[in-house]
């Protein structure tokens, strides 16, 4: 009953007063459970932690083949161990530390570690573990609540060759996972090499698992019959272009040695051996060794993680000759008709050049055939002094174009991990050494026999020699040849690239490069049934022994394989890479070597 003395109006601010504390009450509820359920999800995870355990199943990588369908490069099975360390509790840790083979302190540092990523969500706490100490481990796991197996995989080689082209492969870094949201901390990634290259398709595509786990951290069933769970998606195969058998015979060739090999096919740029030396085995680089085993080929003096095959810079030698007698033949300093005489040197202006006792007269033929320096100057400088070039400028950049047409001076720009341009230089350097008025012809004369300012990598030598192998073009040099099936060509590399230089003048040089080693320089490493052209080189070099060089491409009518070869500090380009190049071409066309003799002679050998 209402007081007699209390207005209406008080008594309708007393029911608002109410009704206001009622509502802000409640919205004060309402907020704090949105805030507790929606945008605060620790409960959550904690709750869901107890029973639920998100897994993630990591795609297998693709599988790597070599071009006869032999399988180089696999998958085996490792397993990550994961912790939520809000559910770690009493346990021995003594016993688990032994397990592990780790000791207390860095139990305690990792759980630490793992704890400060997050209490609730799950962390790596061992990295690839072994089949053996999973076994182990396995049994046990029940005792050690908040610890979980995770299953990996990692690489293995079956052939520890080649480990330059394959690459490796490690955990992404921050770099890595910043640039594509795919990646997460602990995922892995290609590093270098074919791992790198072809990651994207290698990767596969991850999946994950939502279980159900009991007090004890046991599996005990997928998430609502797994309708959540996405599955993984294996990587997709690749074919590399490598022959191993090849590859592992070029590895044999080069043991206790410095240097290089380098095979192509012409017909199709496909790299058929890749051999840096010294190298090592690719299976030192991974799983938990990787790190160590990384730091000492670093610190090792003979440097076998120097990809030698792409990254060395090498002048050429006389197997230059090759692009400068093509070049003269273009411009017109010479011709087919051309004939001079070697009186066992060039000498012109204060500078003289040696050069063996050969036949002469020489034209261009016998002049490549007998590696003569004299007609390689001569020629060197009449195409650089010809009338219609207005100045050097303009005849050493018209040299230098038609000499980065074959692939020099340039990198390839395709799978090739790491690869190097060299160096050819322009009128631009000589300019500044010497000023625009200061040189002339006879100032970079050396560059007529390949020494001097250049650079060359043992990669785009085999070009060359592919190069006149089909009498004028090339296709880009790459290591993978198919993708998903042997039949689908990779189609980045498939196009021909034509050089500067008429074909007809490659026919000229071919030929002589067949004589040079019918009777040239190179005879002493004819194959009995295999005709074969090539070019010897010796590469002077100021800090020791000079290095051996040859490139060579067989068979003659129908070439299947060009290949280089640069044995460092071991001599005349005949008596070791001339060799070398010769057994390479006979393994590959006939499978087998005849001349047990002969191969004997480079197996022994150390340089």
């Amino acid at each position: 009953m209402l007081n007699q003395h209390q207005s209406p109006e008080i008594g309708s601010r007393k029911k608002n007063a109410i009704i206001f504390f009622i509502i802000l009450i409640g919205v004060l509820y309402i907020t704090r459970l949105f805030f507790l359920q929606v945008l605060d999800h620790r409960y959550k995870i904690y709750a869901e932690s107890n029973i639920q355990r998100i897994i993630t199943d990591y795609a297998a990588r693709g599988l790597i083949y070599d071009r006869n369908g032999e399988l180089i490069v696999y998958n085996e099975p490792y397993y990550d161990l994961m912790v939520v360390p809000g559910q770690v509790g009493a346990m021995d840790t003594t016993e688990f530390t032994r397990l592990l083979g780790i000791t207390r302190p860095q139990f305690e540092s990792r759980l630490q570690t793992a704890r400060s990523y997050s209490r609730f969500k799950s962390s790596v706490f061992e990295k690839q573990i072994s089949k053996d100490i999973f076994a182990a481990l396995q049994e046990k796991l029940f005792k050690y609540p908040g610890f979980f197996v995770q299953p990996r995989t990692l690489r293995k080689y079956p052939y520890p060759v080649a480990a330059h082209t394959f690459g490796y492969v490690g955990e992404a870094g921050p770099t890595d996972i910043a640039a594509d949201p795919y990646y997460q901390p602990g995922d892995y990634i290609g590093i270098s090499g074919i791992e790198k290259h072809y990651e994207e398709i290698l990767r596969g595509q991850k999946g994950t698992r939502i279980v159900m786990v009991d007090a004890l951290n046991r599996d005990i069933g997928s998430f609502q019959d797994g309708r959540y769970d996405t599955i993984a998606l294996a990587g997709t195969d690749i074919y590399a272009s490598l022959d191993i058998e090849l590859q592992q015979y070029g590895e044999q060739l080069l043991k206790n040695k410095r240097g290089s090999i380098v095979a192509i096919e012409p017909s199709s740029g496909e790299i058929l051996a890749l051999v840096s030396s010294p190298g090592y085995d690719p299976n030192l680089l991974v799983g938990r060794v990787r790190s160590q085993n990384y730091r000492k080929l670093q610190e090792d003096t003979l440097k076998p993680l120097f990809n030698r095959a792409l990254m060395a810079s090498y002048p050429p030698g006389s197997v230059f000759k090759v692009a400068n007698f093509l070049i003269g033949l273009q411009e017109g300093g010479i011709t087919t008709h051309s004939r001079y005489s070697c009186p066992g040197y060039y000498y012109s202006g204060g500078i003289t050049v040696r050069c063996r006792s050969h036949p002469q007269p020489v034209n261009v033929e016998t002049a490549l055939q007998y590696s003569c320096n004299t007609f390689s100057c001569i020629q060197f400088r009449n195409t650089l002094e010809l009338p219609k070039f207005q100045s050097m400028q303009e005849a050493l950049n018209t040299w230098r174009d038609h000499i980065v047409s074959m692939g020099f001076g340039i990198t390839f720009n395709s799978d090739l991990s790491h690869e190097l341009p060299g160096q050819i230089g322009s009128s631009d350097y000589y300019d500044q050494i010497y000023g625009p008025r200061g040189w002339k012809a006879l100032t970079v004369i050396s560059l007529a026999i390949g020494q001097g300012e250049i650079g060359t990598t043992p990669v785009q030598l085999a070009n060359l020699a592919a190069t006149v192998a089909n009498r004028g073009y090339y296709i880009t040099p790459h290591v993978i040849k198919a993708i998903g099936t042997p039949e689908n060509l990779n189609p980045e590399f498939i196009e021909p690239r034509y050089t500067s230089i008429d074909s007809i003048h490659f026919e000229t040089i071919a030929r002589a490069m067949f004589e040079t080693v019918e009777s040239g320089t190179g005879r002493y490493s004819r194959i009995p049934d295999i005709t074969m052209g090539g070019k010897t080189g010796t590469v002077q070099n100021p800090h020791g022994e000079n290095h051996s060089a040859f490139i060579a491409f067989a068979p003659f009518e129908n070439p299947k394989i060009a290949v280089s070869v640069i044995v460092e500090n071991a001599g005349g380009g005949a008596t070791w890479a001339a060799p070398i190049s010769s057994l390479m071409i006979e393994k590959y066309i006939n499978r087998e070597i005849n001349r047990t003799w002969f191969e004997k002679r480079i197996l022994d050998a150390e340089f």
